[in-house]
Formats: structure tokens, C-alpha cells, sequence
């Protein structure tokens, strides 16, 4: 194993000039990105002209100036946003996700008109992941301070084994609460195969899984 991985480094130190090497590098620490998807990836922006290659820079630039929306954590341009900020969306009922991915992926169905709650994540403990590692205090605070408003809170995470587990943590802690027992907890339906993650369902599926949520 030592023996090929030393071999694929030397690789690319013999068939590329350092600069493009340490830019591969750079890209193959990137989520799901491999060293042949970042070869690939360096390769094409050789291709793009200066022009190209600027406007792509200015735009990695201007991504730091998003920040999370103060209400629910989803990325934003503002302090609130747009979803929040919007009227029309039903404000009786969240929807706790682990992140931006799963959040996307839920409005693309369409089929879901409330707001939402991102956590920045799943319990893991493999991994080191708590509930004190994500934003569970701060759901449970925003539930305790519109428990008025909000009548139902789903829970829309992957049906894997995090998944579950930041699942059944979170109904204990709701449903032990004395504050939050007026509060409806509900959960996909199960339309969605075991092990499955919610980004990458289709529509459809996806979809059915909101409209046919079950109160737990």
C-alpha cells in the first residue's frame, strides 16, 4: 500500500510542473473529490482563457460574504433568509434538517411550505459528533420561544444509522420537555430506502415522504 501510494505521488511529480501538482492537491482534500477527479478538474481550467479563469476567482471570492441566516442557519446573502423573510411560508410548522444539502433537496419537491431549522450536521460518535457539536440547543430554544406559533416540528434526516440516532436524541429531548408537548414531532415517511441520503432522492420519492410524514 506505502509502496503504490508513493508511487502515485511521484506520479504527478514527474508528469506535471509543481504548480499544477500542488493545485491537484489541493482539490483531491476536497469532499468526493479524488485525485483523478481534482487531475481532471486542473486540467480543464488550463483549457479556460485568462478572462476565464478571473471571473472563477472573483466568484470563490464573493462566496465569503454569505453567511447563515440568524432564524434557521440556512446560507444566506442576509441576515435572514429569504425563506424566513417570506410571508406566504407557513410559520406553524419546522422542518430540523442536518444541512444545506438536505434543505435543498426538500424544497426542490415543492411540497414543503414551512420553515426550517439547520443543524450543521448529525451525531456521529464515530467521529467525535455530539449533540453539544451541533445546534440542538438552539433548536430547542427557538421551539420554547414560538411554542405558540409552531405546532409541529419534522424531522427530515438520512435513514442511516446518524440519521436515526439524531433522530431518536431529538424526540426524547422534545418530548420530554413539559414546554413542548403541544408540539407535534413528525418524521419521513418511509419511502426512502435504508442507508439512503435525502439529497439524493428523487423528487417523487422524496416528495411523497413529506406529504406522507408520520406523527411519531
Amino acid at each position: 500500500m506505502l509502496l503504490s501510494k508513493f508511487i502515485f505521488v511521484n506520479y504527478f511529480i514527474l508528469m506535471y510542473p509543481r504548480e499544477i501538482k500542488d493545485l491537484i492537491d489541493e482539490l483531491s482534500t476536497w469532499s468526493s473529490v479524488g485525485p483523478k477527479s481534482a487531475e481532471r478538474y486542473v486540467l480543464d481550467l488550463l483549457k479556460k482563457s485568462s478572462e476565464e479563469i478571473n471571473v472563477l476567482i472573483e466568484k470563490i471570492k464573493k462566496i465569503k460574504n454569505i453567511i447563515s441566516c440568524q432564524e434557521c442557519g440556512n446560507l444566506s446573502e442576509k441576515n435572514i433568509c429569504d425563506i424566513c423573510a417570506n410571508p406566504k411560508r407557513n410559520k406553524n410548522i419546522i422542518c430540523a434538517v442536518g444541512d444545506q444539502q438536505t434543505l435543498n433537496a426538500l424544497e426542490k419537491t415543492g411540497e414543503f411550505n414551512g420553515l426550517y431549522f439547520v443543524l450543521g450536521g448529525v451525531i456521529d460518535t464515530v467521529n467525535g459528533i455530539g449533540p453539544d457539536n451541533l445546534k440542538i440547543k438552539e433548536l430547542i430554544a427557538r421551539l420554547k420561544k414560538e411554542k405558540d406559533k409552531i405546532n409541529e416540528i419534522l424531522l427530515a434526516f438520512d435513514p442511516d444509522l446518524n440519521g436515526e440516532t439524531t433522530v431518536l436524541y431529538l424526540i426524547k429531548l422534545i418530548k420530554e420537555n413539559k414546554d413542548l408537548q403541544k408540539i407535534k414531532v413528525s418524521r419521513l415517511a418511509r419511502g426512502l430506502p435504508m442507508g439512503s441520503d435525502i439529497d439524493y432522492a428523487d423528487e417523487i420519492t422524496l416528495g411523497n415522504a413529506i406529504k406522507e410524514r408520520k406523527e411519531i
